[in-house]
């Protein structure tokens, strides 16, 4: 029976160790304590951690931060993302991931960008699925001298959300139906034929 899984929020410095030993294990490049503390002093409601329903020990986690790119864009940034190997391929990375864009979707981020060794094609197709999309190669961007590619995903707006709503009314009715939302709180509409 496979464990049930959990997230959580980042519950501050008790928990640093455990996520610096499970970073260490998953990602080539090494960072030190005040790496991590950059991003989770400034921004710990983006750092997310999966765990089994027996224990509170990371098996999974995200580091993510978000601000200003070049004074204009609101753009969110995965630092670091690791799942222990024996827990990997269960979707874990995939909700952690969306744990973390919901989060910097609700604080108004336009974008969220990261970079990912290129021939790390478990993380490739991971952010790939999610819809993020290659923006350019970074030449031995990593310690190690790897290439690095910097992936995109770009985050509609509420505005544009209301377009494209807007945009399947007048469709549906085009050919023939007639389309009912689901009223202010949102949700899927009905189509009625």
């Amino acid at each position: 029976m496979q464990d049930a899984i959990r997230y959580r929020p980042y519950h501050g410095e008790r928990d640093l160790p455990e996520i610096m030993a499970l970073v260490q294990s998953g990602l080539s490049e090494p960072y030190v304590i005040y790496t991590y503390r950059y991003f989770l002093h400034q921004w710990p409601h983006l750092a997310f951690i999966a765990h089994t329903q027996d224990s509170l020990a990371p098996i999974g986690v995200i580091v993510s931060k978000q601000d200003l790119h070049k004074g204009r864009s609101n753009r969110g940034y995965i630092a670091m993302l690791a799942v222990a190997e024996q827990y990997r391929k269960r979707g874990i990375a995939s909700q952690l991931v969306r744990l973390s864009i919901e989060a910097m979707k609700a604080d108004g981020a336009a974008e969220v960008v990261l970079e990912t060794e290129v021939d790390n094609s478990q993380a490739l197709s991971l952010y790939s699925s999610l819809g993020f999309i290659r923006e350019k190669r970074l030449y031995r961007f990593y310690m190690n001298g790897k290439d690095a590619f910097r992936l995109v995903l770009a985050l509609p707006s509420d505005e544009w959300d209301r377009e494209r709503e807007s945009m399947r009314r007048v469709e549906n009715l085009m050919i023939g139906e007639l389309y009912i939302p689901k009223g202010p709180g949102g949700g899927v509409g009905e189509v009625c034929v």
